[in-house]
């Protein structure tokens, strides 16, 4: 299991960017590997990210971008589920982007998602330090630095496993547990319904189903691709949009004349 975090430019998944990354991989037999790389953004660091983790933009303008780093992250964390602290919601959302941009494929499909927070609000209501106060008995020294914010958030969860009896020990329980909704895409714009169909979660389609909405107004699909929404739901979303409409085979001379006729 992959248990990361991330600093960035600022809050907004399809736009900031990553200016830290911190990955501590814990393997079954116990043994952990642990890497944190500064990153240059190639963008403006936000004063009020600046003012939270303390990385500026002078800071990071030599490190390497994540396009760069892209291959070495992928590798790290091929065929690893993913833990966190409010990572469902930001960091897996934000580095799905991020390894889109760096042209790395990048999906939950064959891994789980467990995220500390989750687990933390459903039984306490707090923050990271004091959560890690609470479980740990003590004080979070340079919060918001990505390398103890991971630290902390790996002690939690094991604190967590030990102190709640109905909490079990597996990945499968664990992901589930500290999800929210079931999503189709990384940020919750498209999610699922009681009956397993995608549905939006927002604007004036907002519980209409995907399918509904792309037969009756196509012109949709064009907004979103368009307009500012994270590439992992853009691409989520032209997915679903080839199933509804597969290329039809021209197999028959009767085919071709059909569509001949249509043309002229």
């Amino acid at each position: 299991m992959v248990f990361f975090d991330l600093e960035t430019t600022g809050v907004q998944i399809a736009t900031d960017r990553i200016v830290e990354i911190s990955i501590l991989k814990v393997f079954p037999n116990g043994n952990k590997e642990s890497k944190t790389w500064l990153v240059n953004p190639e963008i403006e660091i936000s004063q009020e990210s600046i003012d939270i983790h303390g990385i500026t933009n002078e800071k990071v303008v030599t490190e390497p971008t994540f396009k760069e780093l892209a291959p070495e992250v992928s590798k790290m964390i091929d065929g690893c589920d993913l833990a966190g602290f409010n990572s469902n919601r930001f960091d897996i959302p934000l580095l799905a982007e991020e390894m889109l941009r760096a042209d790395i494929s990048f999906d939950m499909q064959d891994r789980k998602a467990i995220d500390v927070q989750v687990i933390f609000h459903k039984k306490e209501q707090r923050t990271l330090s004091a959560g890690y106060q609470f479980y740990c008995g003590k004080d979070l020294e340079n919060a918001h630095s990505a390398e103890a914010d991971t630290n902390a958030t790996f002690e939690i969860l094991e604190a967590q496993l030990e102190k709640y009896d109905d909490i079990e020990n597996g990945v499968d329980f664990l992901s589930q547990y500290s999800s929210h909704h079931k999503r189709a895409d990384f940020a919750g714009f498209i999610l699922f319904n009681d009956e397993d169909k995608e549905i939006f979660s927002f604007g004036k389609y907002k519980g209409k189903t995907v399918e509904e909405v792309l037969r009756t107004n196509p012109g949709y699909y064009n907004w979103i691709q368009n307009a500012d929404f994270p590439l992992y739901t853009k691409k989520v979303l032209t997915s679903i949009k080839k199933e509804l409409n597969p290329k039809k085979q021209v197999n028959t001379i009767d085919d071709l004349q059909s569509l001949f006729n249509k043309k002229i």
